[in-house]
């Protein structure tokens, strides 16, 4: 009776240290190139990574960004795209 209980518990343990190794904390991409704070609306080389081809902002899960970065990013792109640094549309969905 024993022996069947160690061998469950080894198996949850198994399966739960396999789920941890495939989960990798995900980096946030504005604090290695340096952004604390401010994201800067004219740097259009930085926010186009955060852009898909058809000119819509990625969600965070697949940035890597903190919410308030992407807070932060979405009022930085707006900015962008009103003062015409960026487009509101990609060049595939124009027509």
């Amino acid at each position: 009776m024993k022996k069947n209980k160690t061998k469950q518990n080894y198996k949850l343990t198994q399966q739960l240290s396999a789920k941890k190794l495939s989960t990798q904390k995900k980096r946030d991409p504005f604090k290695e190139k340096g952004v604390d704070d401010f994201i800067d609306f004219r740097d259009v080389k930085l926010l186009t990574r955060f852009l898909n081809e058809q000119g819509k902002l990625l969600p965070a899960r697949i940035t890597g960004a903190t919410s308030k970065m992407q807070r932060k990013l979405t009022t930085a792109v707006k900015r962008a795209r009103h003062l015409a640094f960026l487009p509101f549309v990609g060049e595939g969905s124009r027509y």
